[in-house]
């Protein structure tokens, strides 16, 4: 199968236009050729590092935090796979799901196998605290809870159970969050000598981590623990920033759901609104200052369905260019090569052996970001096959 005569932006760099070939999950050939299209691009598909696949994938927004405690763990799967597809057709070909269980892995499996058309998939499972951020989900008097760990071996023997069941990374959390119930982003998640058991064993298994943190103290703890990337990490302050950079550790800001939820453009508590409104008020000016010091800011939308749709992939990375006053060049990155690379996954480029993921467009996104957008989309191709649209 080939392209002939469109422009290429191939992960880091225009190309110009080319002869690209490419055969089910493999291009196989990448050659200069005269310009046929000069209305349409191609680009790598996106990859998303931070999403929650299993919620609610129906348009009726039923309550975000009654949903998973009301459905059958068959029926939530059933939703996974409808937010995984529902994403690839608006152009994310990689997502990594950030509190995932054997029921992400099954999808992962699936997509790999070709029983279903989906895009690839990490997952992460979660090692939290007893009444931490990922536990206060959950009402205090629900019998059924997600696991907990304390205490260090505890924690060690989560990240073991993680890797038994085959997942592919670990999330802990070094601060409270917005969405958790009672929980405030300020408070500590998790001891020091935990944070270091979990890095500990998860990279004696060849596993990365991730840390959720919105605080100074929490980001900082995680640092300097050496965790793999820092999800959220709005309260950055300026030593942080130098050192991350330095580091060139990955931070994916999740932008939307945090001042989608402060606005109040979707249904949610008050207190979880004025958190949302806290944190807002003060991230923007601290992320500028962020990525002028250098910080590696990569694509993480936090999509769950319900706060972020599967599919707003496209305007989150317009946003971060807005917010961190990235250059086109450099947003386009770090949804693409970027963000790729944060999560170990040999995507987000266009290039002979590499897998066959990307999507053609009208525009040239590396030129105008704001080109990057699911209405210019003409098609998408994962793993070599047509996952949307018609290719020219």
């Amino acid at each position: 199968m080939r392209l002939d005569g469109i422009p290429l932006w191939d992960g880091t760099e225009p190309r110009g236009p080319v002869e690209l070939q490419w055969e089910p999950d493999r291009i196989t050939g990448l050659r200069p050729a005269e310009q046929r299209h000069d209305d349409l691009c191609v680009i790598p598909g996106l990859v998303d590092t931070h999403v929650h696949l299993i919620g609610d994938a129906g348009e009726g927004r039923s309550d975000f935090s009654t949903w998973p405690l009301v459905t059958t763990r068959d029926e939530q799967v059933l939703h996974g796979v409808a937010h995984a597809q529902r994403a690839l057709r608006h152009g994310v070909t990689t997502l990594r799901d950030m509190a995932g269980d054997e029921a992400q892995v099954a999808l992962a499996r699936a997509f790999d196998a070709g029983l279903l058309p989906g895009p690839r998939i990490r997952v992460l499972g979660m090692v939290g605290m007893t009444a931490g951020h990922g536990d206060l989900f959950v009402p205090a008097a629900h019998p059924l809870r997600k696991p907990t760990a304390d205490g260090p071996d505890e924690c060690r023997k989560l990240v073991r159970t993680w890797a038994r069941a085959g997942l592919h990374g670990i999330k802990i959390t070094t601060s409270g969050g917005v969405l958790s119930v009672g929980d405030r982003h300020a408070w500590r998640n998790y001891t020091r000598a935990e944070v270091g058991a979990i890095v500990d064993e998860a990279h004696a298994l060849g596993m990365p981590v991730a840390a959720h943190a919105h605080s100074e103290d929490g980001i900082r703890v995680a640092v300097e623990e050496g965790v793999d990337s820092i999800e959220h990490g709005t309260l950055m302050s300026a030593d942080l920033a130098e050192t991350l950079a330095a580091r060139g550790t990955p931070v994916a800001p999740t932008l939307l759901i945090s001042r989608v939820i402060a606005e109040g453009r979707v249904p949610v508590p008050p207190d979880v609104m004025v958190k949302a409104a806290e944190l807002v008020a003060q991230r923007d000016k601290l992320f500028a200052e962020a990525a002028r010091a250098g910080v590696r800011f990569v694509l993480g939308t936090d999509a769950n369905g319900f706060h972020v749709r599967f599919g707003d992939q496209c305007a989150e990375v317009v946003y971060m260019a807005e917010v961190l006053g990235l250059d086109a060049p450099s947003a386009l990155r770090a949804a693409t090569s970027d963000a790729a690379d944060a999560i170990g996954m040999p995507v987000g480029r266009i290039a002979p052996g590499l897998g066959a993921d990307f999507i053609v467009l009208r525009g040239r996104p590396w030129e105008r970001i704001e080109d990057l957008s699911v209405a210019n989309i003409v098609a998408v191709v994962s793993r070599g096959h047509l996952a949307a649209g018609n290719l020219p």
